[in-house]
């Protein structure tokens, strides 16, 4: 029997010998790989803290002590620790358990986790409860590198250190440059350094010396710069000694007796505490160590090779096709500047930071921060691109609204993973960006029928001037002829792609694709609609949708966004301007719901936003009297 097999909560964790424990990690091991192969998921930084997240379990008492995991896509061992391992196949699948943590799936998940850098306000907030209600339980976040680029992060270790509550920050590093100070001597130093009898003589001669009248507290501080200067020497711990955390490492996160140990002492401690521990991203699976950015969210491959199981001849995405695109305008237009939030790879702009290297900044995960530093560049004359997923541009939205949006500035937004995105969940769906975006002011948005009007569309943007969004959703492109390219679109016009008198289906973005599908299931029977690319959500294009309303009063609005706000709105509130009656219209959105995981086909059934659901709609306002 495997060890794994015998685990179904921490307390039969805790009942292994520390023997036991590395022979655990390489099955824990074994069945994320087999899983994510199958499934897709965050597979390498899963990987890379399985040591840790025993440690961490064989230590501490979850649910009572709370473990937060930045993002949460680390988190397929503790799952698999936690009550989860029969459930574990299901991984991101419809109805199965979530890639990230989820408070209402497990009370050992601590907080609801799926964007970066939440981990150490939320922790901050749950230890606060915790000293009013006199719990001495502990509560630990666990955060990665990349997460440390967020000011979110700095926030609340700004807090935690100034008002001195118990919480334990575990910074997981497997990026940083910090080579020559990993090893037996920083990690027996910082085992040694946790020791609760040197804490305790700490602060006892703390206390001692503060206590000398008129001199003492002048030398305590001349005792702790002096400890401070030695301990910086050998620790890059500086930062965070800066923000009143005792910091202990670095130290290798593949330890199991290392990390244990100096858990245990930490565990001791009753004041802010920063470990860092340094990992591998993909440990214990080649492919994945070798390119741990490609195996980072991962689709199926092959276990034994690590290649992709998808066809090799299959269409590229939309994002490859914005990468490429903005790419060649850049060639001619020496404005063009191109930012990212950590994501180069994601939103495809890998090549143009190849070919551009003066034009291409990565500002790390600082969606906030990249929103106002385009806008400062638009200031000078440059035309900067923000490619930046729909659902991390709401964190930025202060941003769009006061450093943007307020003086027009000339800023695009390329925002990819508009709409549905799939197994990633409600954290990840991009279904609010048309709301939010519509309302306001000076805010040109888009978005294409497809690959050809995704370069229209860019060529639009960089002829605006003032802020314009390009909204694209996840996903292969539709295979069209790509023809006029370059040319732009008139602001605010749509086009009608096919007539008939009964149904009136507007639509816009990928929900086009579905309404003519719709249009040629009508057709066969002897159904006849008319379907509107309407292009823009603001401006509408209020002359054609008017005209056409008055001819043919039985409506459908399509869209792959929240009902409220949205394109269905804005067509009603055209109409209403218009002072248009008469007519009956419904609405296929997203209800007012946040969207669970599952497959994007699976996802657009339920809620009524594909192609059999427009039929349905149709042949319902054909069944109401006449208008």
């Amino acid at each position: 029997m495997k060890l794994l097999d015998r685990i179904n909560s921490p307390t039969d964790l805790k009942n292994l010998s520390r023997s036991d424990l590395p022979v655990l990690a390489e099955e824990i091991r074994k069945v994320i790989i087999d899983v994510v192969s199958k499934n897709g998921g965050h597979l390498a930084p899963s990987l890379g803290v399985v040591e840790l997240a025993i440690a961490i379990h064989y230590v501490f008492d979850a649910p009572d002590d709370k473990i937060i995991w930045d993002v949460g896509h680390q988190s397929y061992a503790h799952k698999l620790l936690t009550g989860r391992r029969k459930q574990f196949h299901t991984l991101r699948q419809h109805e199965g358990i979530s890639g990230f943590a989820r408070m209402s799936e497990s009370v050992y998940d601590a907080f609801s986790t799926g964007h970066s850098s939440t981990s150490i306000s939320a922790a901050l907030g749950m230890a606060c409860a915790k000293r009013l209600k006199n719990d001495r339980s502990k509560v630990i976040a666990v955060i990665g590198d990349g997460s440390m680029t967020a000011g979110l992060a700095y926030e609340g270790l700004n807090q935690a250190g100034d008002i001195n509550k118990n919480i334990i920050v575990i910074l997981n590093d497997n990026e940083m440059s910090i080579a020559p100070n990993v090893g037996a001597v920083s990690a027996l130093l910082s085992r040694t350094f946790s020791a609760k009898y040197l804490q305790d003589f700490k602060k006892e001669l703390k206390d001692f010396l503060k206590s000398l009248p008129r001199i003492g507290d002048d030398i305590y501080q001349l005792a702790k710069r002096s400890k401070d200067s030695f301990k910086t020497f050998i620790t890059p711990g500086m930062l965070f000694e800066a923000f009143n955390f005792e910091y202990f490492g670095p130290i290798n996160g593949h330890n199991l007796d290392h990390l244990i140990d100096i858990l245990k002492n930490i565990k001791r401690l009753d004041e802010p505490v920063l470990l860092h521990v340094t990992t591998k991203k993909g440990k214990g699976y080649p492919p994945a160590e070798k390119h741990p950015t490609y195996f980072h969210g991962v689709g199926c491959f092959n276990a034994d090779t690590g290649e992709s199981e998808g066809s090799k001849d299959c269409l590229p995405t939309y994002t490859q096709i914005f990468g490429d695109t903005l790419t060649r305008m850049a060639k001619s237009d020496d404005r063009i500047i191109a930012v990212t939030a950590a994501m180069p790879e994601g939103t495809g702009l890998t090549k143009f930071a190849e070919a551009f290297p003066d034009r291409f900044f990565d500002v790390g995960i600082a969606e906030q921060h990249s929103v106002t530093f385009a806008a400062g560049l638009a200031t000078e004359g440059f035309k900067p691109v923000v490619a930046i997923y729909s659902t991390f541009l709401q964190r930025a939205y202060d941003q769009i609204l006061h450093d943007v949006c307020i003086e027009a500035l000339p800023v695009v937004f390329a925002i990819d993973r508009g709409g549905i995105v799939g197994e990633d969940g409600a954290t990840h769906n991009g279904v609010f960006d048309l709301s939010y975006l519509r309302s306001l002011p000076n805010m040109v948005v888009m978005a294409p029928k497809d690959e050809n009007e995704l370069g229209q569309m860019l060529a639009t943007s960089m002829n605006y001037n003032g802020p314009i969004a390009v909204r694209y959703p996840r996903g292969t492109i539709m295979g069209v002829e790509l023809k006029n390219h370059d040319v732009p679109i008139p602001i605010g016009k749509g086009e009608v792609l096919k007539e008939g008198n009964d149904i009136l289906i507007l639509s816009i973005g990928s929900s086009v694709g579905e309404a003519l599908s719709a249009h040629s299931t009508l057709g066969e029977q002897k159904i006849t609609s008319t379907v509107v690319n309407c292009r823009f959500v603001k401006p509408l294009d209020s002359e054609l949708i008017g005209k056409l309303a008055r001819k043919i009063p039985r409506i459908i609005t399509v869209e792959e966004n929240v009902r409220l706000g949205g394109f269905g709105s804005a067509v009603l509130e055209c109409l209403s301007d218009q002072g248009i009656t008469g007519f009956s219209l419904e609405s296929l959105a997203i209800p007012d719901t946040f969207i669970e995981h599952g497959s994007q086909k699976t996802l657009r059934a339920k809620y009524g936003i594909d192609a059999p659901a427009i039929v349905k709609a149709a042949i319902r306002l054909l069944q109401t009297k006449d208008l």
